[in-house]
């Protein structure tokens, strides 16, 4: 008999009074138990399928092998696969491809396109092909990050090849740990990238604040990388990703002891495909080469050498981040403790001393920084797809077509009252604000002092790992034998949470047939019963209790870090000056940028005079738009909605225009005087053709409204200089449908 047939038919509380609602709460929680170590088992049942898979993935869309990594010359575990579009999306293969490059970080692939609402998601919406480039739980043997990014460069030109009339190169996405990957292989093929998106990357490794995201001082506390190479070689040559997934799991003990699973038992109603789904790519650990994961601790984490420029490829050329030429999209968040913003943004200040600097290397690097979602919520929430990740990827145009130089993309909600809102499609509307160092450096910048304390881990590394290898190594390789390796494999804590609790266990066979008596016979707990209202509250007490000893350990970490590595004697020791104020991760510069810039910049001024019609108006229009300092996307759209005012003038591409805005834009900061003054010389004498032409200026700087007064006064001055006095420029009742025709400042339909 079941033990629904001792249970009354209306619930223990409307039958006997106050004392039933702790009948009521008692069952309930009785059932909540039972449902959720059913949760428990499916997901150790899910562990053990998605491992035993060849080539496991959280992708929720249809994949296509294009390239398997495993038949190149220098093979490695990746492989480059097309993303079939949904029923009901239809790409135009005349955009730019999108290329979703997923983090290895310990955890399986597919976190890019774990959603509908995802990276992989938002850009088939708005078009574009797109590609994913995974791997395979098991490194090729031998196989180096530089193997990885001469396969990734190979899997790139395929796109690029696949893609003959698409409008730009590829656009790159690399999330976490991904994204410094990306960058690298920016740095040395510039050549295959139109724009490039890193979302929760670690770039600058060592930059933080302060009583904060206190995750970079690991390296220091663990005296270096030799612990990672002991773990290498406990592996046979193989790291095990599920202590990467730990280091996540130890930054936030309440949410991995508490929270996650309390979260499941409170709703387990509803709770438990969401959970499933995440703990499908949350539990897929993969391993890496023992040569990978030094490289990525010693270069990356302890060394910090990446934006410093002291990272050298197998040829001996340096890589450095200042060749990228594609518009860099840098994706953080102030809730994200792996990779909070300083870290994403740092690698701006150890390159470049100024914006004009940056300019001065032709790049365009745009930001936005999130206040609240945290690390994974990043790559998984489906709330910052739609926003984020959907207006970077609509408006990658008008990215790709910014000016050089440093900008914020700032997030405005559509409403009916929005100017221009007709312009643009979805919810959001993004601009790009011009910003400077400071703004980057108030996201949390290291002293003097504290660059020399990482600087000094970084030696202490090299030294402790240089004595592992000379002592202990040799000892650990011969008494560790391969059956050992493997028990140690099967063994980790966070492998045995889910095998305990699977069908392997016989003990869950009871649980699984009771479950099913408990969905038929459920009987859910009323909201206002006073014991949910008591679990509730020790719940909150145990997350309080768990994060205030984070906090206390957080705090004993910092100060022991800063004291032990603060120490002159030790700084000394291993030859840092302690009294060397200057910062040891900046990037070294080169006489030879400084001599192409001053030709280019000749280059630049004798050809102020020279041009037509659409440099005179592309010249006329960031003459004025420069003095708001922002680029707004709702003037794009209207670009892209003109045509030529000349029927013989020919298209232009994304390309060619990004050219032109640069060039124009370069001017006007070399001389502006000049730049502006020459504006005549470009125009046609017909006033009817230079009427058009400035109407449709009007029309794009109109699209956001009203110009403020300096833009007002710059307008009025461009007026004159096109020999015309146009009305003042204010927002319109409603936008123009049919804007006068442009082709000559426009990407190609």
């Amino acid at each position: 008999m079941r033990y629904s047939s001792y249970l009354p038919t209306a619930g223990f509380a409307a039958q006997f009074g106050p004392a039933g609602l702790a009948v009521d709460y008692a069952l309930d929680a009785a059932q909540r138990s039972v449902l959720f170590w059913d949760v428990m088992r499916k997901r150790g049942n899910q562990y053990r399928a998605h491992a035993e898979a060849t080539a496991p993935h959280v992708l929720s869309f249809t994949p296509e092998v294009v390239l398997d990594g495993r038949t190149l010359e220098r093979p490695v575990n990746y492989a480059l696969v097309r993303i079939v579009p949904p029923e009901g999306i239809v790409v135009d293969q005349k955009r730019r491809p999108f290329v979703v490059v997923d983090p290895r970080a310990g955890h399986g692939p597919g976190i890019g396109g774990f959603k509908a609402d995802s990276e992989i998601g938002v850009a088939l919406r708005a078009g574009h092909p797109c590609y994913f480039i995974g791997f395979l739980p098991q490194p090729v043997s031998g196989q180096t990050i530089e193997d990885i990014a001469l396969a990734e460069a190979i899997f790139l030109e395929k796109v690029i090849s696949l893609h003959p009339q698409a409008d730009a190169k590829p656009c790159v996405i690399g999330n976490c740990q991904a994204g410094w990957a990306v960058m690298m292989l920016a740095a040395m093929r510039p050549e295959l990238f139109g724009s490039i998106i890193v979302a929760g990357a670690p770039l600058s490794y060592w930059a933080g604040e302060r009583g904060k995201y206190p995750m970079r001082y690991t390296g220091g506390l663990l005296g270096g990388s030799w612990l990672t190479a002991l773990t290498s070689d406990l592996g046979h040559g193989q790291f095990d990703g599920a202590w990467l997934v730990q280091n996540f799991e130890n930054q936030n003990p309440a949410n991995t002891l508490w929270t996650k699973q309390y979260n499941l038992y409170s709703k387990i109603d509803t709770e438990a495909p969401r959970y499933l789904g995440f703990e499908e790519w949350w539990g897929g650990h993969v391993s890496l080469n023992a040569e990978e994961i030094q490289f990525i601790v010693d270069e990356l984490f302890v060394g910090n050498n990446l934006a410093a420029g002291r990272i050298e490829a197998s040829s001996g050329e340096a890589i450095d981040l200042r060749n990228i030429r594609a518009p860099i999209v840098v994706f953080c968040s102030k809730g994200d403790n792996i990779t909070p913003p300083a870290q994403a943004l740092g690698w701006v200040l150890d390159l470049y001393d100024d914006v004009n600097e940056i300019r001065s290397h032709g790049q365009t690097i745009v930001y936005t920084v999130h206040e609240t979602v945290g690390h994974l919520g990043i790559f998984v929430s489906a709330s910052v797809a739609r926003k984020e990740h959907g207006e970077f990827s609509s408006n990658i145009d008008l990215i790709d077509a910014l000016p050089p130089g440093l900008y914020e993309a700032i997030f405005e909600a559509k409403t009916d009252e929005t100017i221009g809102g007709d312009l643009v499609e979805g919810d959001w509307i993004m601009r790009c604000e011009a910003r400077t160092l400071d703004d980057i450096r108030a996201l949390g910048c290291n002293s003097a002092e504290d660059d020399r304390r990482f600087a000094t881990v970084a030696k202490v590394s090299e030294i402790n790992l240089s004595l592992y290898r000379t002592f202990l190594q040799p000892f650990v390789r011969a008494m560790i034998p391969e059956w050992a390796t493997d028990q140690l494999r099967e063994t980790h804590p966070l492998r045995l949470q889910y095998e305990l609790f699977s069908d392997v266990n016989p003990w869950m066979a009871a649980i699984a047939d009771l479950a099913v008596d408990v969905k038929d016979e459920r009987r859910p707990v009323a909201a206002d019963n006073p014991f949910l209202a008591l679990e509730q509250a020790l719940s909150r007490q145990i997350v309080a209790g768990l994060d205030a000893c984070r906090v206390g350990m957080e705090a004993l970490s910092e100060a022991t870090f800063l004291s032990i590595y603060g120490s002159p004697l030790l700084q000394a020791a291993v030859g840092i000056d302690p009294s060397d104020a200057k910062p040891h991760r900046r990037a070294s510069k080169t006489g030879l940028h400084r001599q192409v810039l001053e030709a280019k910049i000749d280059e630049l001024k004798a050809q102020i005079g020279n041009g037509g019609l659409r440099e005179g108006m592309a010249r006329s229009l960031l003459y004025v738009a420069m003095a708001s300092g922002a680029a707004d996307e709702r003037g794009f759209a209207a670009i892209r909605r003109m045509r030529n005012v000349e029927d013989a003038m020919p298209a232009m591409t994304l390309s060619e225009f990004k050219a032109l805005i640069r060039d124009q834009f370069l001017m006007l900061v070399i001389d502006e005087e000049a730049a502006v003054n020459a504006i005549p010389r470009l125009l046609p004498a017909e006033e009817d053709v230079r009427r058009q032409a400035l109407s449709s200026v009007q029309q794009v700087l109109n699209a956001r409204g009203p110009l403020s007064e300096e833009a007002e006064r710059r307008w009025q001055r461009v007026a004159g200089l096109f020999d015309l006095s146009p009305e003042p420029i204010a927002a319109p009742s409603s936008p123009p449908k049919k804007p006068t025709p442009l082709k000559a400042v426009r990407r190609a339909n």
